[in-house]
């Protein structure tokens, strides 16, 4: 379990005293990643990995969660006592700069590269019948969800990660302009289509975790059924919190944590639905406030699992 606050410095020492333990919080303090991404990009193997893990778990080092079969780790942030945080950047800089800390960082981003390959071999597949698959697992009125809050005709609407441009089509009548964003050369080909008669969608190709958009340009923000596809959603809602002006907000609608496992290797997910426990803490972290998550009431022809809706207003200072 973990120590609680006022854990002696000599034990945080010897849970540092080893090189591979710090190359193991190098990377979690960045990234959320699994065993299997941690035997990846230290070219450790797995008893190794997860005795490391087990330690630095125990001393508060790190935190987890559980996603299907799959377990998460990352170096906390906040929650982390203030004296174990000025003890880790003393060591850090130690250790940032060693060889191996630095072949680390390179096959970790062959790792973060490999997990993006599954959703890309999806879309590059998939964009002729999106919309088909999506009412057959969602129903037909998923696009309908997020408007309901964009009253306000003023506002300028980032769609992030827009597929065929579904959601952009309803919102574009009720707002001032829509940037709709995706990564997929296929799924923006479909968005240009469908979008052609409306001259307030701008389309612009790029990646959720960094995003074609200048800072506070967005007065709302929507991610819409699109968090399953990304390696790191925490870094989309850092991301989401640079071009969400402040005092705008950002609305969410995904799947909650269900048991399809299968949608791994049938539509390239990365991830298993998501709870309110992480989905709150990472707009948090990322800088928003006033979170919510509310379970949507399933529609009856749905085929997929229950979707969520989640909501927050971008910090003021």
């Amino acid at each position: 379990m973990r120590q609680d606050l006022g854990t002696p410095i000599l034990d945080r020492l010897q849970s540092l005293a080893d090189a591979t333990r710090c190359r193991l919080l190098l990377v979690l303090e960045r990234h959320e990643l699994s065993v299997t991404d941690l035997c990846g990009a230290l070219q450790l193997p797995q008893s190794t990995v997860s005795r490391h893990l087990k330690t630095l778990s125990d001393e508060g080092w790190v935190v987890s969660r559980a996603d299907g079969a799959s377990r998460y780790y990352r170096m906390p942030g906040p929650e982390l006592e203030s004296a174990a945080r000025r003890l880790w950047q003393v060591v850090k800089e130690q250790v940032a700069a060693t060889p191996a800390a630095l072949r680390d960082m390179d096959r970790l981003r062959r790792v973060l590269a490999e997990r993006r390959t599954k959703s890309d071999e999806f879309f590059a597949s998939a964009s002729g019948q999106w919309d088909r698959m999506r009412e057959e697992l969602f129903g037909g009125r998923t696009e309908l969800l997020a408007p309901l809050g964009l009253l306000d005709p003023k506002w300028v609407v980032g769609d992030l990660g827009t597929g065929t441009g579904q959601l952009s089509q309803t919102l574009a009548p009720f707002v001032s302009r829509v940037i709709a964003v995706d990564g997929s050369s296929a799924m923006l080909k479909a968005a240009k289509a469908r979008l052609s008669d409306l001259p307030n969608v701008e389309l612009r190709r790029g990646e959720l975790e960094g995003l074609p958009i200048a800072d506070g340009e967005l007065d709302l923000g929507v991610l819409a059924l699109v968090l399953p596809y990304v390696a790191e959603p925490i870094a989309v809602f850092v991301d989401a919190a640079r071009v969400v002006r402040k005092g705008g907000r950002l609305i969410v609608v995904d799947m909650q944590a269900h048991d399809r496992a299968e949608y791994r290797q049938t539509m390239g997910h990365l991830s298993q639905g998501f709870a309110a426990e992480q989905i709150i803490p990472w707009m948090e972290e990322a800088g928003f406030e006033a979170c919510r998550y509310a379970p949507i009431p399933p529609d009856p022809k749905a085929k997929g699992p229950s979707l969520f809706v989640a909501s927050a207003v971008k910090r003021g200072n």
